[in-house]
């Protein structure tokens, strides 16, 4: 990761993880470049408020704002979104390995207790 983008995945997760966040993110990628203005103009957000969750996705480099005149206009950074879907992927692959070693817990005590239930 380059510096900018040299966070944890705690910090991406809890950018990711507020709802008004995730959908500035999807606007500016439907958009593909925009002020904050003009994504709180399609939002049930204020512009400020847009400039929060933009600064925060600034942070983990997810965004990347170029300033033109007064303006500031964000696009997302396809390869720190790349970085993120990767992670993302990982997590939810420990988290299959994870819930298929509950699901053999579970059916092997389902068939031990068919097992004693027979025996009776």
């Amino acid at each position: 990761m380059s510096g900018a983008t040299a966070v944890g995945e705690e910090e991406l997760w809890t950018a990711l993880g507020e709802p008004s966040r995730l959908r500035v993110l999807d606007a500016l990628l439907d958009r593909g470049d925009a002020t904050s203005t003009t994504l709180a103009q399609g939002l049930p957000l204020t512009r400020q408020g847009v400039t929060k969750h933009l600064a925060v996705l600034g942070k983990v480099g997810l965004v990347a704002g170029r300033r033109q005149g007064r303006e500031v206009h964000y696009a997302v950074d396809p390869g720190r979104l790349a970085e993120a879907a990767r992670a993302m992927s990982a997590v939810a692959a420990r988290w299959d390995r994870r819930l298929a070693k509950i699901k053999a817990i579970a059916e092997a005590v389902h068939a031990q207790r068919q097992l004693a239930a027979g025996d009776q």
